[in-house]
């Protein structure tokens, strides 16, 4: 019998039944005792588009329920290789934007104190900038795999510097990413200027355009991704919803259409596997344009997918 949390069996309480925590494991006031702690970070007032993310933590742990304790095609046991909790969500200021990344970042920096990895559950993107500050400030300058649609590399948006479209040139610029270890993929559709993409790249980030990931597998490319960035140096991923096309995930703010299939999103986050994964976050999932919940549903496992990422994790 493990000494570590398990999730509740589905033969033990219905699916339909029971507490809805994620993946049905133990909540945690504290992060004492865990390993890996489940984050949600229930803001979307950083979006500029549809709203709804804000939603996105609790739906997310709902189709959770779903998920069983092993991964199948690959052998992992993350619950028997980590004890694993729900740390339940931040509690933001709904109506300040600035006052939330505050709250996020003193929130994450205490969590960190102990030395539990977190994984998030936004959301919209703009929550992975606080997480970043609390993450670079233990581990110093990260390497990061973004997925996702967009860049995320404004300068500013209707004048504000902090949102979800700028948030990542805030962390290059606040030097909690190195640009020669960050890579994107999946970013596509239309934009302002050809030059949306370019301040990146002239820094130095791999970008991937979706375009490039069409009808073939995405392992080779994290090959190659690992090997650049070895095992020792800190990783975070962040993965935004949207980087996957519509008919996979049609439940978030700012669907693109042509983007990275299912598969292909988890091949992605098994190539981190072998790296030195710090923390990663599933962000942009707005449960009211999805009435099937499916969004939410794919989003729980590739929350799976993430844990069984992590270093350490057992294999059969």
């Amino acid at each position: 019998m493990s000494d570590k949390n398990q999730p509740l069996s589905g033969n033990d309480m219905p699916r339909f039944a029971g507490q809805a925590s994620m993946f049905r494991l133990p909540t945690h006031e504290t992060p004492d005792g865990l390993d890996v702690g489940i984050v949600g970070v229930p803001l979307d007032i950083g979006t500029s588009n549809r709203v709804g993310a804000r939603y996105g933590p609790r739906q997310i742990r709902a189709e959770s329920v779903l998920v069983r304790p092993y991964g199948m095609a690959t052998g992992a046991a993350p619950f028997d290789s980590f004890n694993v909790g729900d740390l339940g969500d931040v509690a933001l200021n709904t109506y300040n934007l600035e006052k939330s990344i505050d709250i996020i970042t003193a929130h994450y920096e205490a969590l960190l104190e102990s030395h539990v990895k977190t994984i998030s559950l936004g959301g919209d993107h703009t929550v992975a900038l606080p997480i970043l500050r609390a993450q670079a400030k233990k581990y110093g300058p990260l390497a990061v795999i973004h997925v996702d649609a967009h860049a995320d590399m404004n300068d500013a948006m209707f004048g504000e510097p902090v949102t979800h479209g700028t948030i990542f040139r805030r962390a290059i610029e606040e030097q909690l990413i190195d640009p020669e270890l960050m890579i994107q993929i999946g970013l596509r559709a239309t934009g302002y200027a050809a030059e949306d993409f370019d301040w990146a790249k002239d820094r130095g980030v791999q970008v991937v355009p979706a375009e490039d990931c069409w009808y073939q597998s995405l392992a080779p490319l994290m090959d190659e991704f690992r090997k650049k960035v070895g095992p020792d140096q800190p990783v975070y991923l962040s993965f935004d919803i949207d980087g996957l096309d519509p008919s996979c995930a049609p439940g978030t703010g700012t669907p693109e259409p042509g983007g990275l299939t299912t598969s292909q999103g988890i091949e992605i986050i098994r190539g981190a596997s072998g790296l030195n994964l710090i923390g990663a976050d599933l962000v942009e999932v707005s449960p009211p344009y999805d009435t099937t919940g499916n969004t939410a549903l794919l989003a729980a496992n590739l929350v799976f997918e993430m844990l069984c990422a992590l270093p350490g994790c057992k294999r059969s």
